[in-house]
């Protein structure tokens, strides 16, 4: 009889053993970011039964198995509890395909490498913020890739969202409500740009004249015809305390007005279930949440490689599920060794209908694949449920310069209080003829002014 010196326990042992000292080294055989660092996986440091589902279930659900409400309960403990409860009550299938071990199918190529390259080069500041050794702003790629705290998870991801310089997506948008019928769809655009910690285009790693501004963020809205011309500006001052500026242009007022920053949990367009402050779990300055913890620790099931619909045309999804079966994308997910599950709380915003928000972290790029927030009696509120992709299935590839786009490809927020759910797909294109790309210079002067944004009104 073979006895396997690492079995399932001895997993759980460790994780929990670690969690309970306050101690964080991601890993388990070996450390785990020294370990991407020199070979680009993560290849020892997890027991076979943390690298394959077949092996962490005991053969209960395999690789090419599909997870519905039949078997959910061998990997319950895998799933948040809104996908948990999505699957065994609402109909949610899940596909499972063969984990991803190459560190580069993770995340864009260029974010990786500055995230090597400047490795060692971060602290923070006596006010909170993330600055290099010298002392000046983060200078591009994860600033904490190795981290020692829940803080330094949460501000790597909110420092740069889409791990691009410039993002671009074009975007449709389909709100359901309580009976799982379509009620809106929604044709959008969404912007991102960094103007510091910028890897790519020039000036690096420097906007010139905005080195004190973190990024510039809009949407607008291109159908149905009454929300056509409905945009959005935020402007995220670098310093993390303070709050960013947000614009907005309504058409029935046909001006630019500024919005309060209460605004940021509040849906910007009727029916939908989104909030600004769900961005990538971390749509808000760090520092204006807090109380940040550490408190799960292990694997999990995310979509992190396998999400993108390369057989359309423009790239749209399919759907099963809820009443009328259109409630959830189809979706892969793969086992990933370790996350961490961080905790924090809405300090800067008292009249935040959110308590509190648990958001998993992929120990290995620190991606966040998942978030379940709470209200403020403490009862499981919403969920931000992502999935992502490497655009290379081997046949078909988008390219971002000398290398395949990575980005997000579909989202579920679900409130599970109203039963409303808002399904978002990144398309190739948008009427209009928008489409989706990364690194573009010309999106700052095109959508991220406030001359711009009644252009784009208009």
């Amino acid at each position: 009889m073979h006895i396997k010196r690492f079995d399932r326990a001895y997993s759980r042992r460790h994780f929990l053993s670690e969690l309970a000292q306050g101690v964080l080294r991601t890993g388990v055989l070996l450390p785990l970011w020294p370990t991407l660092a020199a070979k680009g996986s993560a290849e020892g440091v997890y027991p076979d039964e943390l690298l394959s589902l077949t092996a962490y279930t005991q053969g209960a659900i395999q690789e090419g198995d599909t997870i519905n409400a039949d078997n959910v309960e061998s990997v319950r403990e895998l799933l948040d509890p809104i996908q948990y409860l999505q699957v065994s009550e609402m109909g949610r299938e899940l596909n499972v395909v063969a984990p991803t071990q190459d560190l580069y199918r993770l995340s864009p190529w260029e974010y990786i490498e500055a995230t090597l390259r400047h490795q060692g080069r971060a602290r923070f500041a006596d006010d909170g913020n993330v600055v290099t050794t010298e002392g000046k702003p983060w200078i591009g790629g994860n600033p904490f890739p190795d981290p020692r705290s829940a803080s330094e998870v949460f501000a790597g991801a909110t420092l740069s969202w889409g791990r691009h310089d410039v993002s671009f997506y074009a975007v449709k948008e389909y709100d359901l409500d309580p009976d799982g019928i379509v009620s809106y769809e929604y044709q959008s655009c969404w912007v991102e740009m960094n103007a510091t910690g910028r890897i790519v285009i020039e000036p690096k790693p420097y906007m010139k004249g905005h080195e004190d501004t973190l990024r510039f963020q809009s949407v607008f809205f291109l159908t149905p015809s009454d929300s056509r011309g409905t945009s959005y500006l935020n402007i995220w001052p670098y310093d993390q305390n303070r709050y960013p500026e947000l614009y907005g242009y309504l058409p029935a007022f046909k001006r630019v007005r500024r919005f309060p920053t209460n605004q940021r949990f509040e849906p910007m367009i009727p029916g939908s279930t989104i909030y600004l402050s769900d961005a990538w779990a971390a749509g808000d300055p760090f520092l204006t949440w807090g109380n940040y913890r550490f408190v799960k620790r292990g694997p999990m099931l995310a979509a992190i490689n396998s999400g993108w619909h390369a057989k359309d045309d423009n790239w749209q999804g399919t759907v099963h599920g809820g009443q009328q079966g259109k409630t959830f994308w189809d979706t892969s997910v793969e086992l990933i060794p370790e996350v961490l599950v961080v905790e924090a709380e809405p300090t800067g915003y008292p009249r935040a209908p959110v308590g509190k928000k648990r958001v998993a972290f992929d120990a290995r790029t620190l991606l966040p694949v998942s978030m379940v927030s709470y209200d403020r009696q403490g009862k499981i509120y919403r969920s931000f449920d992502g999935a992502f992709s490497l655009y290379d299935n081997g046949e078909q590839r988008v390219m971002d310069g000398a290398h395949p786009y990575w980005s997000w490809t579909r989202v579920h927020a679900h409130d599970v209080q109203t039963n409303r759910v808002t399904r978002l797909e990144q398309v190739e294109e948008v009427v209009g003829g928008y489409r989706s790309e990364a690194n573009n210079p010309d999106a700052y002067d095109r959508f991220l002014t406030k001359g711009a944004l009644r252009r784009m009104g208009n």
